[in-house]
């Protein structure tokens, strides 16, 4: 299966080996039997006419060479599939170990190498490869197990043992090692998902049907108004989450989202429009810092005033009364860089790495006081991975928070500051 051109190399050089002692053997021997050992090597290579007497020396010679050739000729195709195997199986994302009837490694492809190391140096990955090797070789038939490597990095795999025979006896094992640590992480998300979405929709549903059976029972008409009040808002509440799930379904399916050239000035405008209200309402000033000229993007208008949106309400709704937003957007290279910037409470360093998953909130009552779905950042996330963007982020708790958008640049623009507010 694994042969090589060495197998070749071995082949020619006893086809010479064996030429060139003809004149050796010939003088040791009768040309009748010398003829009979050489039709006899012929048949042995594969030609077999059956054994003449009468045929000549030269005649058997020539048999010799043409089997011989054939002979060579098959080796090579031989070894030339086992080198195309080789690259073949080397190419595959699994890992591919090959062990013979004595349960020893003959062959691991480059991907069970990089997943369980050269020398299996993880002790762990050594321990499960042998136990399903021998339990292979012992047994029969296949086996599967998967391991959880702890790292770093962390990794989960999953190995699964065939064993090999020809219908008599064993003639080795197979174990191919599967990485399955993404899978395990969207399955993990996804269990979030469905809980934390139940969660957060129970909240505002219960708290609409506790409103509505008071305000069923209830005579005082300013009670009541109260109580009505309570249920608008927690209709709007239930209403923003679904919106926001919607929004996010849509741009998660909408991998290659419509392409037009749009004005970062526009999108800043119409996201700057969008939370004017509630800067006010919670008395935030917010500063605009714009190139002379402005610059361009290749995307969906939409998704990209979305994504600003949310950094901007999110950086109001984290802010004290009387403090600033910044929104600073200019062109870097090939890149329009976009960043919003508030004076509030900052991100614990333990919170960075999981800002962006769904539903997460670094402060949980303030999220129940402001209202958010705790779904803005995932959004801004999604909508940046469909523009081939990207979007960083700089905080330290008590100072604030920087979110910094990246995008490709559409045009070629000025990149002189000025400064306005809004």
């Amino acid at each position: 299966m694994f042969l090589n051109t060495k197998d070749v190399i071995i082949a020619s050089a006893c086809v010479l080996m064996a030429l060139v002692f003809v004149g050796i053997i010939a003088s040791r021997v009768g040309k009748k039997e010398l003829r009979l050992r050489l039709s006899a090597l012929a048949s042995r290579l594969g030609d077999d006419p059956g054994v003449s007497e009468r045929e000549s020396l030269d005649r058997v010679l020539s048999r010799l060479e043409i089997a011989t050739d054939h002979a060579a000729q098959a080796v090579g195709d031989a070894s030339a599939d086992a080198i195309r195997l080789r690259r073949t199986i080397d190419r595959l994302p699994q890992g591919v170990l090959v062990a013979d009837e004595q349960g020893d490694i003959i062959f691991r492809n480059v991907s069970a190498v990089e997943l369980l190391g050269s020398s299996h140096s993880d002790a762990i990955a050594t321990q499960a490869v042998e136990e399903l090797l021998y339990g292979g070789l012992e047994k029969g038939g296949s086996s599967e197990r998967v391991l959880d490597l702890f790292g770093p990095p962390r990794r989960a795999l999953s190995l699964k043992c065939i064993s090999v025979d020809d219908g008599q006896r064993a003639l080795g094992v197979v174990v191919v090692v599967d990485d399955i640590t993404e899978l395990r992480r969207l399955e993990e998300i996804r269990r979030d998902f469905v809980a934390n979405v139940s969660h957060e929709l129970k909240t505002p549903m219960g708290a609409l049907g506790l409103l509505a059976e008071t305000l069923n029972q209830e005579t005082d008409v300013e009670i009541a108004q109260r109580l009505a009040n309570r249920i608008q808002q927690e209709a709007f509440r239930a209403s923003r989450i679904i919106d926001d799930l919607l929004d996010l379904s849509r741009i998660e399916a909408s991998e290659s989202p419509s392409k037009e050239r749009v004005s970062v000035a526009l999108i800043a405008a119409e996201s700057l429009e969008r939370v004017r209200q509630l800067a006010e309402k919670n008395e935030i000033k917010i500063e605009v810092i714009e190139p002379v000229s402005d610059v361009y993007v290749i995307g969906d208008r939409h998704q990209l005033v979305s994504t600003i949106n949310n950094l901007l309400e999110n950086a109001i709704k984290y802010s004290d009364p009387g403090k600033k937003v910044t929104l600073r957007y200019f062109k870097q290279d090939n890149n329009v860089k976009i960043s919003v910037e508030d004076e509030g409470l900052g991100i614990p360093n333990k919170d960075l790495d999981r800002i962006f998953e769904r539903f997460y909130r670094v402060d949980h009552g303030r999220s129940r006081a402001t209202g958010g779905t705790g779904l803005g950042l995932s959004i801004v996330r999604h909508v940046m991975a469909n523009h081939q963007g990207s979007v960083d982020v700089e905080s330290q708790e008590g100072v604030g928070s920087t979110f910094i958008v990246t995008l490709p640049v559409a045009s070629e623009v000025g990149q002189v500051i000025v400064s306005n507010e809004y």
